[in-house]
């Protein structure tokens, strides 16, 4: 069990049941995080549901641990988790995730651009028996050749590789059913895919327009180099939602075009030898064949692997990356 599970289980035990939890993820916003819980404290405390807030700090380099430290001490709903280093918006989020106590899980991002006035109609859509409620930023305040147009095309891709109907995967305003969320592990970033792996656990969801606001302070920390990182998580979310109880499957169809390949430069080969001898043959065509036959053996044996994986399962404990968990006492012990 790692730190932040170890504190989960310990918090639930002493804590009484919550309405919900509100997961912000924070790194170098000192800025704007005074702002953003008096805005979250307002808009949440008009419900009239119990409720915690929690701040994800990832290794942030200025003074947002010393602002979150003060915002702790007046606010008793208030919990703050401090992660070693910067490891990225998607383990934040799954630290997170970990320690939340509420039924309701919505998390936002920690540059005051999602609005918590929005944070009402989430909790109406779980109410109305959705597992998942996201943000669609229609109306998105940022700019269009880094921001919006790489992300409408991720978008695309995404609802076409997946079968997700979403607009808009990247906005981080979301709602989510505790009792999914709290099953689905996070890596890379996957943060984006959430709602394709909640579907591997039938979950119903539908999408929201939000109000997005345009930044008042500091500077993206996502730029179009991202493009990338989306794209190979884009590939192996396919694998993971598509072939979780067959990858033997999934590598076999990847090794088809190798064993195409190397069919034809076998038949290259051999016309070669019939045209030319054994004198005049060339090694090119046959080495081509040998590595093609290669590739291909090689990921029907990955495949192979993977499937004893799957049954057999993984039972290392993965690495802790908490260093410290701050757990305000919403009740007396």
């Amino acid at each position: 069990m790692t730190d932040v599970q170890e504190a989960a289980a310990t918090a639930g035990r002493e804590a009484r049941a919550m309405d919900l939890s509100v997961v912000v993820p924070l790194y170098n916003e000192e800025a704007s995080v005074d702002a953003l819980h008096d805005e979250i404290a307002r808009a949440v405390g008009a419900l009239g549901v119990e409720h915690e807030i929690v701040f994800v700090d990832d290794g942030s380099a200025d003074a947002t641990v010393a602002h979150l430290k003060a915002i702790r001490a007046r606010d008793p709903r208030v919990r703050v988790v401090r992660l070693r280093r910067n490891y990225g918006q998607t383990p934040a989020m799954q630290a997170g995730f970990d320690v939340s106590r509420g039924r309701v899980v919505v998390t936002m991002d920690g540059d005051l651009q999602n609005d918590p006035a929005d944070i009402g109609r989430f909790l109406a859509g779980i109410d109305e028996g959705y597992d998942l409620v996201c943000g669609w930023r229609k109306d998105r305040k940022d700019k269009l050749v880094s921001r919006k147009l790489p992300s409408r095309i991720a978008n695309r891709l995404i609802s076409l590789m997946t079968g997700i109907k979403i607009r808009d995967n990247g906005c981080s305003l979301k709602a989510y059913r505790a009792e999914f969320v709290k099953r689905t592990t996070l890596y890379s970033e996957m943060h984006r895919f959430i709602p394709a792996m909640m579907s591997m656990s039938g979950c119903r969801y539908k999408e929201i327009v939000v109000h997005h606001r345009a930044r008042q302070f500091g500077s993206s920390k996502y730029g179009i180099s991202r493009t990338w990182k989306v794209f190979s998580d884009l590939f192996a979310i396919k694998m993971i939602t598509g072939f979780t109880t067959r990858p033997s499957l999934w590598f076999g169809l990847l090794s088809v075009p190798f064993f195409l390949l190397s069919a034809a430069f076998l038949g290259l080969s051999a016309y070669h030898y019939w045209r030319a001898g054994s004198s005049g043959s060339s090694v090119v065509y046959p080495s081509v064949t040998v590595l093609l036959v290669f590739a291909s053996m090689h990921l029907l044996l990955v495949g192979m692997i993977a499937e004893l994986v799957i049954h057999v399962g993984d039972y290392e404990e993965a690495e802790s990356i908490v260093a410290r968990v701050d757990l305000a006492e919403s009740g007396g012990r």
